[in-house]
């Protein structure tokens, strides 16, 4: 099971953090992502990291604002957001795919995971 926390509605050029907390597998097992949808549109792979939390992906869009993090001890998976834009409005989804010792993170389709998602609502 995974569960988000963490969305909220801010204005252009804030931050937020959000956290997934996993339970029901053992997280270290697994690797994890972000993903997010707005209305209208795809859901789409934003960030993934692999198991160990040694390698990391990020969408074009949010490289360089987004941060993909992980801890295992508490199974927990964070997404740093800063300079937010109105663009990154979204449902935002934590999940997650079988990968242990794997090197990189999973592509989109490798997840078979979700949560029940966050709502990130950026003002301009």
């Amino acid at each position: 099971r995974l569960v988000e926390s963490g969305g909220d509605r801010v204005q252009a050029g804030g931050s937020l953090r959000l956290s997934c907390a996993a339970s029901g597998r053992t997280f270290k097992n697994y690797g994890a992502g972000w993903f997010r949808q707005a209305p209208g549109r795809e859901r789409e792979l934003v960030a993934s990291i692999n198991w160990s939390g040694a390698t990391t992906h990020y969408a074009e869009s949010v490289k360089g604002r987004f941060d993909i993090s992980r801890d295992n001890t508490n199974n927990l998976l964070f997404l740093q957001m800063n300079t937010l834009k109105p663009e990154d409005t979204a449902v935002y989804y934590c999940a997650a795919g079988w990968g242990h010792g794997r090197s990189r993170p999973l592509d989109s389709a490798e997840f078979d995971a979700w949560g029940q998602g966050t709502q990130v609502t950026v003002t301009s």
